[in-house]
C-alpha cells in the first residue's frame, strides 16, 4: 500500500477546506476491532470511536457484509416510495424505546430540529403563546440554528445570534429552578439524560421525574436528547431506562451508534407528540435510505448479544480509573454510566490527550478539563487493562500547568 504523506494531507486541507476544526496531526487510514491505524502503520486503541459513532468498532464482519450486499442492491430510493427496511427498523426502534412512531433522518442535530418543530406545532395547537422552550445550562444539542438556540453554552451561540426566541435555560438537577421556569407558555422541555459534550454529567432520577410531572401539568412535550447517551451507550438501550420504572419522554432523539459509521438519526415519539406533525410538515431527502436502515437493523441484532458486556466492561473501566485517581491527586472525579465515561482533571487536559496519542491511544477532552471516552461497545476488559497501562504512563509524567503569580 502506498504511504500517504501526512504533511501533504494536512497542507491540502489547510488550503482548501473550511478551517472550522482543530484537528490533531494524525492521518488515519484503516481500522480493525477497537484499533485504528495511521498512514505509517502505527496502531491506536480508539476510546472515542468517532465521538461515539463507531459503536461496533472497525471492519465488523457482520456490518461489512451488510454494507457490501446492500451497496450492490439499493442504496437510496427517496421517501416517495417504500423499501423493505424502514418499517422493520421503525418497529424495532419503537419497541425498544417504548415510543409509538419513528422518523429517520441523517444526524442528531436533524433529529433535534424535528423535535423542536414537533414541540412548536404541539404548543401552537393549544395557544399562539405556547411556544417557549426550556433547556439546561451547559447543554449541547447540535450546530444548526435551532439546535444552537437550545444549547446552554454561550460560546457556541454568541456569533450566530439572534437565534430562536423564547428559550430559557435552567441549572441541571435544580428542581426548584425548573419548577419556577415551566409555565403555560412552555411548549417543550429538552433534556440530555447525560450531558456529553458538557462533561459527562448525568441527570438525577428525581430531576427527570419532576420534568415529566411538570410537562404533564402544563401539557408540554418532554424531549430527551439521547444523541450521545442513547442506544446502548449507558448499558440500557436508552438512558431514561436506567431508572425503575423508566421515566418516559414524549419524544426521544438519537443518532450516533446506530449506523456504525453510516449516517442515520432518529426521532421517536408517542402518539400525542407525533400527531402534531402531519403530511408536508417535515421531511428529509437522504433520511431512512435502504443502506442506513439495513445497517441499523444488523446493529440491533448484534446489540442483543453485546448489552451485558457494555454494563460489565463499563463498570470495570470506571473501577480501574477510580483506582488511578487514588494515585494521582489531580484527578478530581470519574463519572459516567456504561461505556460513557468522563475523567475530570484539575487543569486543562489537552496535553494529556496529546500524550495519549503519542502512546497509541485516542481520547478527547471536553469543557477543557474532562477527558471523554466513548469507546466501541465491543471493548473488553483486556482492552481496558491496556488503556489503564497507557493512562498510568501518561499520568506519571503529567504535571499541572504552573499558574503565574498575580501582579502587585
Amino acid at each position: 500500500m502506498e504511504t500517504v504523506s501526512v504533511a501533504s494531507t494536512i497542507d491540502l486541507e489547510k488550503q482548501y477546506l473550511l478551517q472550522n476544526y482543530a484537528r490533531f496531526p494524525v492521518v488515519l487510514q484503516r481500522g480493525k476491532g477497537v484499533y485504528v491505524y495511521d498512514t505509517s502503520g502505527k496502531r491506536y486503541l480508539d476510546l472515542i470511536s468517532g465521538i461515539g459513532v463507531n459503536s461496533l468498532g472497525y471492519a465488523h464482519p457482520r456490518i461489512t457484509k451488510v454494507i457490501r450486499e446492500q451497496a450492490g442492491r439499493l442504496m437510496h430510493t427517496s421517501n416517495l416510495y417504500y423499501h423493505e427496511y424502514t418499517g422493520p427498523l421503525a418497529e424495532r426502534f419503537c419497541r425498544l424505546s417504548g415510543m409509538d412512531r419513528a422518523f429517520f433522518c441523517n444526524s442528531g442535530t436533524e433529529a433535534i430540529e424535528a423535535a423542536l418543530k414537533m414541540a412548536k406545532a404541539h404548543g401552537r395547537k393549544i395557544s399562539p403563546e405556547k411556544i417557549e422552550l426550556i433547556s439546561l445550562d451547559n447543554s449541547f444539542h447540535g450546530r444548526t440554528l435551532g439546535a444552537l438556540s437550545i444549547t446552554g453554552q454561550e460560546s457556541y451561540r454568541r456569533d450566530f445570534e439572534p437565534l430562536i426566541p423564547g428559550v430559557h435555560f435552567v441549572k441541571r438537577n435544580d428542581i426548584t429552578a425548573l419548577e419556577q421556569l415551566v409555565s403555560e407558555k412552555t411548549a417543550g422541555i429538552v433534556l440530555e439524560m447525560v450531558q456529553g459534550e458538557g462533561g459527562i454529567y448525568p441527570l438525577t432520577e428525581e430531576y427527570a421525574r419532576k420534568a415529566r410531572e411538570l410537562a404533564d401539568r402544563y401539557n408540554a412535550l418532554l424531549i430527551f436528547d439521547e444523541i450521545q447517551c442513547g442506544v446502548g451507550r449507558t448499558g440500557t438501550y436508552f438512558a431514561y431506562q436506567q431508572f425503575e420504572p423508566a421515566v418516559m419522554p414524549d419524544v426521544t432523539v438519537t443518532a450516533k451508534p446506530m449506523g456504525c459509521g453510516i449516517p442515520i438519526g432518529v426521532l421517536a415519539a408517542n402518539e400525542k407528540a407525533a400527531s402534531s406533525i402531519g403530511p408536508g410538515k417535515h421531511g428529509t431527502t437522504f433520511g431512512g435510505n435502504p443502506l442506513a436502515c439495513r445497517v441499523a437493523l444488523e446493529f440491533f441484532d448484534v446489540m442483543e448479544e453485546l448489552m451485558p458486556q457494555i454494563t460489565s466492561v463499563g463498570s470495570y473501566f470506571r473501577m480501574k480509573l477510580t483506582e488511578l485517581s487514588r494515585k494521582h491527586s489531580f484527578i478530581k472525579e470519574v463519572r459516567g454510566a456504561g461505556l460513557m465515561i468522563g475523567v475530570e482533571l484539575e487543569f486543562p487536559g489537552k496535553q494529556v490527550v496529546l500524550d495519549c496519542i503519542a502512546e497509541g491511544m485516542l481520547i478527547n477532552c471536553t469543557h477543557e478539563v474532562t477527558l471523554r471516552m466513548l469507546p466501541p461497545y465491543i471493548l473488553t476488559e483486556q482492552d481496558v487493562d491496556r488503556a489503564i497501562t497507557i493512562f498510568n504512563r501518561v499520568f506519571k509524567k503529567t504535571k499541572a500547568p504552573e499558574v503565574a503569580a498575580p501582579a502587585h
